[in-house]
């Protein structure tokens, strides 16, 4: 019997062919339609919405009317364009404070950015509740406020994530106006993500651009596939930029157009150059270079360099919710990659072999 790979470790938390936790409802209001309460519109409208949590997300901001924040009382009419913003998935168990080491780039009444640690799971899920950045962040709030209950902790906006071995940015919201906005952000493909990458082989141009759907694998549902022709997942952008060439390997920097959850991964595969060490999708085995004993030994010693899949969230960048002024943070890359490129680098240039 074959084993189904694994999307993560066991018990951490997947998407469904987005890394965003957020999800966006767009409606166009009809032509004919008669003034009516914002809410009571919604309320009718959204299947098993009540008119209480419907208030609720126009009061915090997460309702935009012509890209407008509204009130429950405003009047719909006729063309008038809704977007709303709701969890993705709805978890009610109750966060864990714990003491999690995190490392806090910046932070102000509005925003927290993260610089995440590989292994570090960035939100609690089925088996998997505590240990999270989410918990850390708890314990933080409570911390802070000790007169704040357990189970009265506010929860920050996590908006997006990246998957548990992989390092770099990460934003949190504060305040749902903060949440509201940066989702936008997010959804309108105006964030800058930049991420760091070693790949396996070679390439023959200098930059290129990947499109490919990504969405669940057809036989193993805990992993993700390219579609190129568009036939299942969602539409994926990754745009790709040499930076570094080793012969087998190549240090690339890839641009997101898209969030898909595994995207990088699932699209640098697609094209023959998965990810060095990702265990998911074929990185972890030698995949170009000769087979002789000496080489295989030290690829497994890069391996056991970096335990993980060469990836680096290291560049974030977007309009802040609040002052709307540009910011743009850059994450160092993490020991283990640095170490592992620098072994590779100094391969390329005393290689003697040429298979």
């Amino acid at each position: 019997m074959s084993k189904e790979p694994m999307g993560e470790n066991e018990g951490e938390e997947i998407a469904e062919a987005s890394d965003y936790l957020y999800e966006r409802m767009n409606i166009t209001i009809d032509k004919g339609q008669e003034p009516l309460r914002l809410d009571k519109f919604l309320t009718a409208r959204i299947q098993h919405a009540s008119r209480n949590k419907i208030q609720l997300a126009i009061e915090s901001g997460r309702v935009l009317v012509n890209n407008k924040i509204v009130q429950p009382n405003y009047k719909v009419r006729p063309s008038d364009e809704i977007i709303i913003y709701s969890e993705k998935e709805a978890n009610n168990e109750e966060i864990i404070a714990e003491e999690v080491p995190l490392n806090i780039v910046f932070e102000d009444e509005d925003i927290l950015i993260i610089d995440k640690p590989p292994g570090l799971v960035v939100h609690p899920a089925s088996g998997n509740y505590s240990g999270t950045l989410i918990n850390g962040i708890a314990w933080r709030i409570q911390h802070a406020n000790p007169e704040i209950s357990a189970g009265n902790l506010p929860r920050f906006g996590l908006v997006h994530r990246i998957d548990k071995n992989t390092s770099g940015l990460l934003v949190l919201a504060k305040n749902e106006r903060s949440l509201t906005s940066l989702a936008k952000q997010f959804f309108d493909h105006s964030v800058k993500r930049q991420y760091l990458a070693l790949v396996w082989g070679d390439f023959a141009e200098e930059i290129g651009t990947i499109k490919a759907h990504v969405g669940r694998h057809k036989r193993f549902r805990k992993i993700f596939d390219a579609y190129p022709d568009g036939e299942q997942g969602k539409e994926a952008t990754t745009h790709y930029k040499v930076l570094e060439r080793f012969g087998y390997v190549t240090l690339v920097q890839c641009e997101l157009e898209t969030g898909r959850t595994h995207q990088i991964r699932v699209h640098m595969q697609h094209i023959g150059h998965p990810l060095f060490n990702d265990d998911t999708y074929g990185g972890d085995k030698i995949v170009k270079g000769t087979v002789f004993t000496k080489y295989k030994q030290f690829v497994e010693n890069c391996f056991a360099i970096c335990p993980r899949q060469a990836l680096h969230a290291g560049t974030l960048g977007f309009i802040h919710p609040v002052t709307r002024k540009e910011l743009l943070f850059k994450s160092e890359l993490p020991e283990d990659m640095k170490k592992l490129i620098e072994k590779w680098r100094n391969y390329a240039v005393n290689r003697t072999d040429h298979a």
